[in-house]
């Protein structure tokens, strides 16, 4: 059974919806326009976006079904938004990784209950990601997916294709001034507290929440 059907999208999952196979080659539904279509469209709609992001990465982590799918190539290009629904999707099946906490909290590994924080870490190349699968597939509670989304996706970190600034880039002034998005953005990417970027993803998706409402 190919990873599309385990978590098919008819089930709620962000992904494309599986239309078969032959042989190696496997037919999905045509999902929309890449995210980085979007990089500079209207606040109010990048609002939302960068929600449904965020949502994303918590139904990936912390689900019903005990299984934590980790996003281990993140990009404006693996990411799409449906054409009529405006749905984010994820694009790129191939580079995620299932970790199954049942079985984590079951053989009991080294440290495993113990919160793991990836670690933040600046390059000079587009898209960079640091982990360690070991770590991934031995712990219960990992912070990666809100990582990899607000550094590569949403915060100043985020750079694609000569730019920079992420997918909230120049908010609107009275936003800026506030300087609330900024700070819990830079916490969620490069967090200066013990445990933040677990507390500063919670946080951010009730800000973006209220941001969108207002925005409407």
């Amino acid at each position: 059974m190919s990873f599309l059907q385990s978590f098919p999208s008819d089930e709620g999952w962000p992904f494309a919806k599986y239309l078969g196979a032959c042989g190696r080659v496997v037919a999905v539904n045509y999902v929309g326009e890449e995210l980085w279509s979007f990089y500079n469209a209207p606040w109010g709609k990048r609002l939302d976006l960068a929600k449904q992001l965020m949502d994303i990465a918590e139904q990936l982590t912390n689900n019903d079904f005990d299984f934590a799918l980790y996003l281990l190539d993140v990009s404006f290009d693996n990411f799409a938004v449906g054409p009529r629904d405006g749905k984010v999707i994820v694009v790129d099946a191939e580079n995620v990784l299932v970790a199954d906490k049942r079985l984590i909290k079951q053989n009991k590994p080294e440290n495993y209950d113990v919160w793991y924080e990836s670690k933040f870490e600046e390059c000079d190349r587009e898209a960079c990601l640091s982990f360690s699968k070991d770590i991934l597939c031995s712990r219960v509670t990992v912070d990666h997916n809100y990582y990899a989304i607000c550094q590569n996706l949403l915060s100043r970190y985020a750079t694609w294709r000569g730019t920079t600034g992420g997918l909230l880039h120049d908010p609107p002034a009275d936003i800026a001034k506030d300087g609330h998005l900024e700070a819990l953005l830079d916490e969620c990417a490069n967090p200066k507290k013990r445990y933040g970027r677990f507390q500063a993803a919670k946080e951010l998706r009730e800000y973006l929440t209220q941001l969108g409402n207002s925005a409407r």
